[in-house]
């Protein structure tokens, strides 16, 4: 006959089982893919396996499977949904700020936000610039996208760019230059997040305060 404490150690088993069992398609896959974007900030991508993260998300490596197949899979989405985190957040238009507090805002959010998913991004650069994954490559071409519409926000050059074609095709530029600097810093240590910022800040002021309005005969708002 089992114990009190048997006994009450079945009915809690029964009582927690629904509770993993009600988890639906979503959620089961979101709780998924946070494991796996934990795991690839830590390590690069060779060294993070599925077993371990279908170990750390408490879920059987065929139901991972289930949901995203390969870790190739897997880690695209964990690549995209970091890169659907605004790449530079605008800054909210606050009466007396000036443009160059708006670019420092908005350039300290982005490399803050590097820092925390260094090892995905980087490994997501380099996979990419190999033109090895096609796929990885569009994603990243699509985030780039977002980001130019987001300096143009925060530069307040909108109005310019949409007169200009040039205007776009520069701040692509730019955000090329931006992805260069984040692998001296975050990936060959030569340059500190804080000459990185000093860098990529007065270049930005340049490009909008000096080169755009030769660039296209009319001057930024």
């Amino acid at each position: 006959m089992p114990g009190d404490s048997e006994v009450e150690m079945g009915e809690q088993s029964i009582e927690r089982a629904p509770t993993r069992v009600r988890k639906d398609h979503d959620e089961r896959r979101a709780q998924i893919l946070t494991c796996a974007r934990a795991l690839f900030r830590e390590r690069p991508y060779e060294a993070v396996s599925n077993t371990e993260i279908a170990a750390a998300a408490g879920v059987s490596r065929g139901l991972l499977n289930h949901y995203f197949g390969t870790k190739r899979e897997l880690y695209l989405a964990a690549v995209e949904q970091m890169l659907h985190v605004p790449p530079i957040p605008v800054p909210a238009y606050v009466p007396g700020a000036s443009v160059r507090d708006r670019v420092a805002e908005s350039i300290d959010g982005w490399l803050e936000l590097l820092e925390r998913n260094a090892e995905t991004w980087l490994a997501a650069v380099e996979r990419a610039s190999s033109g090895g994954d096609p796929r990885l490559g569009s994603l990243l071409d699509e985030a780039r996208e977002r980001a130019v519409d987001r300096i143009n926000e925060v530069v307040g050059v909108g109005a310019l760019a949409a007169r200009h074609p040039e205007v776009r095709a520069v701040l692509r530029g730019y955000s090329g230059l931006a992805e260069a600097v984040s692998l001296e810093w975050l990936k060959r240590g030569r340059l500190t997040r804080q000459q990185a910022q000093l860098l990529l800040e007065e270049t930005l002021l340049h490009i909008t305060l000096d080169v755009l309005p030769r660039l296209v005969g009319e001057p930024a708002r």
